[in-house]
């Protein structure tokens, strides 16, 4: 999990930071905040997209979304557990 949290906090700003330098290099006319604002709406899209790709595996995985959970989580690692434990 920790792992996953890391590629992402790297793989969104440097998503960010490439499609940046692209457009300036790309659109050299283009104001800097003309960059800027393309750039972050890519960045929200692709994370849109990877957003409703996960919650679709996530539905079709499970026949009750509520109460069912993945394979390999346990009391211990579910959210509840987590939740009831911190009280």
């Amino acid at each position: 999990m920790l792992l996953t949290l890391a590629l992402g906090s790297l793989f969104f700003p440097g998503l960010f930071a490439l499609c940046t330098w692209g457009l300036r290099r790309a659109r050299p006319a283009w104001s800097d905040s003309d960059c800027v604002m393309i750039s972050t709406r890519l960045v929200s899209s692709v994370q849109a997209v990877l957003a409703t790709g996960s919650g679709i595996v996530i539905i079709r995985s499970c026949s009750d979304v509520i109460t069912d959970r993945g394979s390999g989580e346990t009391l211990g690692t579910s959210l509840l557990a987590a939740s009831s434990w911190q009280n």
